[in-house]
């Protein structure tokens, strides 16, 4: 983590260009970057999830509760709010990110497994919304995803740590962004988005997060 910390600004910076959706002609791309990753709508929510992180770190501890950046975890809060998944799937370690994913849509069927080698899908079940955080196993991660892509539906989105931390995991990115089903995809270098709606043109974007 601490080269990723000392990196931020060179990364800020090769990003510079691709802020705000500058040059972006799509309009749900440039809807998707301009209202969902940088809305600054205070959800009333925010103040609820502190709370309960608050709450639940002194039992959880500091690394449950501080794994992912604010800004990251209230991403996935405005995403799956936006999406409004029936399904959300979290493979990685628990992490206080759990609490957005709920959040952002009340009564959803929430699983959390630790490992991708842990996760089962039933028969004919889709996979609406999945956030995988694994980034010291790029491939574990990569047959994650062919497993889940294999039950995406049009509305399915795909959230994927870490892919610009390191050379495994952008070489995994990489080879992700060029699987058959996914759409639209974007790199935020915190994390990689993938949508899967086939009435949509095929297409990357960077964006500086």
């Amino acid at each position: 983590m601490l080269t990723i910390t000392i990196s931020r600004p060179l990364v800020w910076l090769w990003r510079f260009r691709h802020r705000r959706g500058y040059g972006v002609h799509s309009p749900f791309a440039f809807d998707f970057i301009t209202n969902v990753v940088y809305e600054h709508t205070p959800y009333y929510k925010y103040d609820e999830l502190n709370e309960q992180v608050a709450r639940q770190e002194a039992a959880l501890g500091h690394a449950w509760s501080h794994r992912e950046p604010l800004r990251l975890k209230q991403l996935l809060f405005r995403m799956v709010n936006r999406a409004q998944p029936a399904r959300i799937i979290h493979i990685g370690p628990p992490s206080a990110i759990g609490l957005y994913l709920q959040a952002g849509k009340q009564g959803a069927h929430y699983t959390e497994v630790y490992t991708p080698e842990d996760l089962q899908l039933g028969t004919g079940t889709t996979v609406d919304f999945l956030y995988i955080d694994d980034t010291s196993h790029p491939a574990a991660v990569e047959a994650a995803f062919a497993h889940c892509a294999a039950q995406a539906g049009p509305q399915s989105v795909f959230v994927l740590r870490g892919v610009g931390y390191t050379h495994g995991m952008r070489e995994a990115w990489k080879r992700l962004r060029q699987h058959p089903d996914a759409v639209v995809t974007f790199d935020l270098y915190d994390v990689g988005i993938v949508f899967f709606d086939p009435s949509k043109n095929r297409q990357h974007y960077v964006v500086n997060f």
